[in-house]
């Protein structure tokens, strides 16, 4: 079972898009754009759908937040700080870009990690973290971990952020590990994980889509 009692949800309905509080979508919350059961959670968000603020594209997307529904952000040093996913990527927008997993910055628009699928021309995605080292950077840095990855094919992720600095990414078993800046350590932090889409651009039918059978998270 998924344990919906520390997130809120974004739904790309709405000007700007409607958050989903934590006591109602833990309370069993369920519409055209996230379904939930004992087994697993589903996220559809269509590149025509509305947008966060501040954002370019929709999303149906968990933000971590307290069981109250008070939003949690955290600075990394207090905690090894874990964020990890079974889920199979079902439907790609005609940029073939979903962002699966982040851990973002509760003070600017810019994340320190975004984990994402790419469908290229083979018919198979490449599993892609980006990265900021420094909390001022405005572009990330890309890297891809896996390649081979087919719509509907089961894969995991684990992301680990240890109170010293050192951020790990693995994707089915291949791990990338490295610091990251000094700076991040006085930025609050916190995990969202579901479907961003990475398109604004076409008719409903054409949206990011994933199913996960599996998301955790942990500070400790």
């Amino acid at each position: 079972m998924i344990d919906l009692a520390t997130w809120n949800l974004s739904i790309p309905v709405g000007v700007p898009a409607t958050t989903i509080d934590t006591p109602q979508l833990a309370g069993g919350y369920r519409d055209h754009y996230f379904k939930s059961n004992d087994e697993q959670i589903y996220f559809w968000s269509p590149v025509n759908g509305t947008t966060t603020e501040n954002a370019h594209y929709p999303r149906s997307e968990l933000r971590e937040t307290y069981a109250d529904g008070t939003l949690h952000n955290w600075l990394y040093p207090a905690a090894d700080n874990i964020l990890s996913a079974r889920l199979q990527v079902n439907q790609v927008p005609s940029s073939g870009k979903v962002v699966i997993g982040q851990i973002h910055n509760a003070d600017s628009h810019w994340p320190l990690l975004k984990l994402e699928y790419q469908m290229k021309d083979s018919g198979s995605a490449d599993l892609v973290y980006k990265i900021r080292l420094r909390p001022t950077d405005a572009e990330s840095v890309t890297h891809v971990l896996v390649q081979g990855v087919p719509l509907n094919q089961p894969f995991t992720y684990y992301v680990h952020l240890t109170p010293g600095g050192i951020l790990s990414v693995n994707f089915n078993g291949v791990r990338w590990y490295g610091k990251i800046g000094a700076a991040w350590a006085t930025q609050p932090l916190y995990f969202k994980a579901g479907v961003y889409t990475q398109d604004n651009s076409g008719y409903e039918t054409e949206a990011g889509a994933a199913t996960y059978s599996r998301l955790r998270i942990s500070h400790r």
